[in-house]
């Protein structure tokens, strides 16, 4: 997860009615993630051809103010899978802002990378892992990077979806020598292409859990 502090005016349009944008420590921030989804199912149910793969998305934090809780989640700039099948499901039948490129990882016991194409864009991210950090302290930038459970989709000017993420605490790695050459204009919009040569705030490596995602509802 490589993290850059952003301006609130990135964002604005793309906050779903009902949300507002999450800060930590006054500061504003958009992830770059890559991982591996893992023995994949939907309603219970493995689907072949479709259970390992790649995820590589560009998410912002937001927050929701409810009688009885604030709740914390993310939503989802793009998000991209080398799986055509999954990637339009989720775009016409939730409004996920999915696209399909070809994407390929490499995983051992020094280092964690992720690619993605499309035509002539060609992109990465790969670091070396360094020391186990375990779980972040409560209130910490690590914390608020990886303790988000809930999602919402801006499904339209005045519609917004919410779904519930179920996940125990993860540990964290410090990382090094890391990689990262991402066509940010290209692949995100032209909005997005600062990033392309700005340094991160921080990167993180997280070990990861079995996940459990709840079917989303309306909620304006």
């Amino acid at each position: 997860m490589a993290n850059y502090e952003v301006a609130p005016e990135l964002l604005e349009d793309l906050v779903p009615k009902g949300t507002t944008l999450d800060f930590h420590e006054g500061k504003l921030f958009v992830s770059l993630v890559g991982f591996m989804f893992l023995d994949t199912r939907i309603l219970g149910i493995p689907i072949p051809f479709h259970i390992n793969f790649e995820e590589v998305n560009l998410r912002f934090y937001v927050k929701r103010e409810t009688d009885s809780e604030i709740r914390r989640g993310v939503c989802f700039v793009k998000e991209i899978v080398p799986r055509y099948a999954i990637a339009t499901v989720a775009r016409v039948l939730y409004g996920e802002p999915y696209e399909c490129w070809r994407m390929s990882h490499t995983k051992t016991e020094k280092e964690v990378g992720y690619s993605w194409q499309k035509g002539d864009s060609v992109n990465n991210i790969k670091v070396e892992i360094d020391k186990d950090l375990g779980v972040p302290a409560h209130g910490s930038h690590g914390e608020f990077i990886i303790e988000h459970y809930w999602g919402y989709t801006k499904r339209g000017a005045n519609r917004t979806d919410e779904y519930k993420v179920e996940h125990p605490k993860w540990e964290l790695f410090s990382v090094k020598n890391e990689e990262i050459n991402v066509d940010f204009g290209r692949t995100y919009g032209d909005e997005f292409a600062f990033l392309s040569d700005a340094k991160p705030f921080s990167i993180l490596l997280a070990k990861g859990s079995p996940i459990a995602v709840y079917k989303g509802e309306k909620i304006c």
